[in-house]
């Protein structure tokens, strides 16, 4: 379930347009999500995408009932590390740039198009659209991420992330040096009012932390700090805007730190660096660690020098 109010950026846009904004999915898609009932605005099921929205109405879109227009298939050709595997769960590592699923502009390619060469039992679990996902990474993010094999492992797992009982760790690089070597960012979340692609720090948006601590500090090529950071919540973007509010976007984030050059990376310097989760059929606690890869690795060298 998705649910939030109009900003400002789209008053008076249509609620088609909005839905597939909110939802990550084709104009399309939106449209079927309504027909189906599965939008609510301002509590009241929605039946026509053509209405248009004031700002501030709550928009309600039911995420379960999105159809997949055609079967996913399966790539055995995604490239991806597994690092755990059992009858409950697979672990991955994700490499930057490879998108989690299916969705609006990425029909095909994706993490769980490989998923499904390796593992087709994940078919049935989950939505449709996303099988066996139970959080995601953004496609410039790197990382470990768990998927669920079964109904069972899916529902306890989500349940973990939604307690925030599941736990996060990531490497970041930022532009300048935090004045406190510890901290908590705790700021609600939203769409960006001025530019509804984006997320934002916004009032009346879903509430969200983000734990960070300095582990080294660089005063060359430029002042940047290396920060462990651990999700509280699990957002969209919540590290990129969270880090970037308080002054100290990512190196290599061109969405949330415009203006400023990129020391070199393609891609934002964020890294899933570890992951721990109660096991959904033993309950042991696992946890998973994946170092920093090539290019991180060698930005960080090179800051060392």
């Amino acid at each position: 379930m998705i649910a939030d109010e109009v900003p400002a950026a789209l008053g008076g846009e249509r609620l088609d347009r909005v839905v597939a904004l909110m939802a990550d999915v084709s104009r399309a898609t939106a449209a079927d999500l309504i027909a189906d009932g599965a939008v609510h605005v301002d509590d009241i099921v929605a039946t026509s995408g053509k209405v248009r929205l004031e700002i501030g109405a709550r928009v309600a879109i039911d995420t379960t009932a999105i159809r997949s227009a055609l079967p996913i298939t399966a790539d055995d050709a995604v490239e991806f590390a597994v690092v755990h595997v059992d009858a409950a769960v697979v672990v991955v590592d994700k490499p930057a740039g490879l998108v989690v699923h299916p969705g609006s502009g990425n029909p095909d390619g994706t993490l769980v198009n490989g998923l499904l060469a390796r593992f087709p039992d994940i078919a049935g679990v989950g939505g449709s659209d996303r099988p066996g996902i139970v959080h995601r990474l953004d496609a410039g993010s790197s990382g470990l991420l768990v998927v669920a094999r079964t109904a069972a492992a899916s529902e306890s797992l989500i349940a973990q992330f939604a307690a925030h009982t599941a736990g996060r760790r990531y490497s970041a690089l930022v532009w300048g040096h935090p004045a406190a070597t510890h901290g908590i960012v705790d700021a609600p979340i939203g769409r960006d009012p001025s530019d509804p692609t984006k997320m934002a720090v916004v009032a009346g948006g879903r509430p969200a932390r983000t734990e960070y601590e300095v582990v080294e500090e660089f005063q060359a090529p430029a002042d940047v700090a290396l920060l462990s950071c651990r999700l509280e919540t699990g957002r969209t973007h919540q590290i990129r805007v969270h880090l970037a509010a308080v002054g100290h976007p990512l190196v290599g984030d061109i969405v949330y730190g415009p203006g400023r050059t990129t020391l070199g990376l393609t891609r934002p310097f964020l890294h899933a660096a570890e992951l721990s989760f109660d096991h959904p059929t033993s309950g042991e606690l696992l946890t998973f660690r994946s170092g920093l890869p090539t290019d991180l690795t060698a930005m960080v060298d090179a800051l060392r020098r």
